[in-house]
């Protein structure tokens, strides 16, 4: 495609960055048949090629972008199926990013709407203000129809019951069983340990069972992902130093072999750290360190050899595999390879490139939309008769449970209970 940049604007790295990704598209159109919101909408500007073109047109002429294109960016889910399918390898990723900041430092939204991003880019990272906002939810759910608009979504969202605290929220080693074969320090994450505690517990029982001595670093928390996809660099960059400055003083005290992520929306951002802190002298050395350490857990796993089924589980798995793992961090069979060696039968839905419209903060903010897309994953996945849904991401897993009466449950849970594990509490209501 082709671009008419200024010199001047192309001295900005970010501006340069973008151009080089615009012109590698073609305008082919393969993306628009993987695209979610092209496929509930089919409007060409809601598909990723027409989001190019509004960026490209937004960017060269720099300022304030116009309504219609900060509409259709905000359709955006960033689900990246359109970098798998795209032929030409455009790198729609780092493009919306830069977008979305430009519309964020450009763009004065109505006071609403910038309240409600504001609130969660601040709440959500914050597990402390996080679980006292679900109990106030849960408290004053009763009146939450009185509440206007989208914050009267968020309240209905509140799980009914929340769960105590995760241990590996705080500083902590978990020592390996055995021989200690690798250590790992675990992301603990923010709105998952509020929501799921019992997911990171989970790959802890598993990961120390394998001979992995685990570690929450001290000072360790968001990874800056909801912010940023929200365009607010300024507040995702703050978190995502915290977290190099801590897995720093582990890999230079006693060493890691890996960083695990259980959350694979997460993954996606901490494995993007060496580019997203490449222009900063102070982190970016530690940023491709850390990033070319981080893993998925079912990576890690994989890597520790195929896990033994202490009992058969005769159970049938509809593996829901998140946008994040499979676009995102190119992960696609390992998951489900895991689940069929620890005795699982797995299901294969349809469509399932399609994203189930969790996406970050995208069901809060454009519920209409994630709603549809919510409504299409739970069919297909029901379709094929399974016992339980998995997943491997906390936003989808909170998504899917939504519109569904099956149980929902992480990857690393199944695979915990199938080598002595506890059963996923999810399960025992079946």
């Amino acid at each position: 495609m082709q671009t008419n940049f200024r010199p001047e604007q192309l001295a900005d790295p970010d501006v340069a960055a973008s151009e080089k990704i615009i012109r590698t598209c073609v305008h082919c159109g393969f993306c628009t048949a993987t695209c979610p919101t092209y496929l509930l909408l089919g409007d060409e500007l809601d598909s990723p090629r027409g989001r190019i073109y509004l960026m490209k047109e937004m960017l060269e002429k720099g300022g304030p972008p116009s309504p219609k294109t900060v509409k259709h960016v905000d359709r955006c889910l960033s689900c990246l199926a359109c970098t798998t399918t795209c032929p030409s390898g455009v790198d729609y990723m780092h493009l919306v990013d830069h977008a979305r900041a430009h519309i964020e430092a450009n763009h004065i939204r109505p006071w609403p709407e910038r309240f409600l991003r504001s609130l969660l880019a601040w709440l959500l990272p914050n597990r402390g203000a996080f679980r006292l906002a679900l109990r106030a939810a849960q408290i004053g759910r009763p009146l939450s129809g009185l509440l206007p608009g989208r914050l009267k979504i968020m309240a209905a969202m509140a799980p009914d019951r929340l769960p105590p605290p995760d241990p590996a929220e705080k500083p902590k080693v978990f020592k390996a069983q055995g021989e200690r074969r690798m250590r790992v320090a675990m992301l603990a994450g923010c709105a998952q340990p509020v929501l799921a505690p019992q997911i990171n517990e989970a790959a802890i029982r598993l990961l120390t069972r394998l001979g992995v001595e685990v570690v929450v670093a001290n000072g360790s928390g968001c990874c800056g992902a909801l912010p940023h996809h929200m365009g607010k660099a300024e507040r995702a960059h703050a978190l995502g130093a915290a977290n190099l400055a801590a897995w720093t003083r582990e890999i230079e005290g006693e060493g890691l072999d890996a960083i695990v992520v259980t959350a694979s929306g997460c993954g996606t951002t901490v494995k993007d750290y060496g580019v997203l802190f490449q222009q900063s002298a102070e982190w970016a050395g530690k940023a491709a360190r850390v990033a070319g350490l981080a893993k998925d857990i079912s990576e890690v796993l994989q890597m520790l050899g195929p896990i033994e089924a202490s009992a058969p589980r005769p159970l049938k798995i509809a593996y829901h595999s998140a946008c994040s793992l499979q676009h995102g961090q190119k992960i696609g069979n390992v998951p489900k390879h895991l689940l069929q060696s620890a005795g699982f039968t797995l299901a294969e839905p349809t469509e399932a490139h399609i994203c189930c419209g969790s996406a970050g903060t995208y069901n809060l903010l454009q519920p209409e939309l994630a709603g549809r897309l919510r409504d299409r994953k739970v069919g297909n996945l029901e379709a094929t008769a399974p016992d339980v849904i998995a997943a491997g991401n906390i936003g989808c897993l909170t998504q899917i449970a939504g519109g569904t009466q099956l149980p929902v449950v992480h990857t690393v849970e199944l695979l915990d209970w199938a080598s002595g594990g506890p059963e996923p509490a999810a399960l025992k209501s079946r």
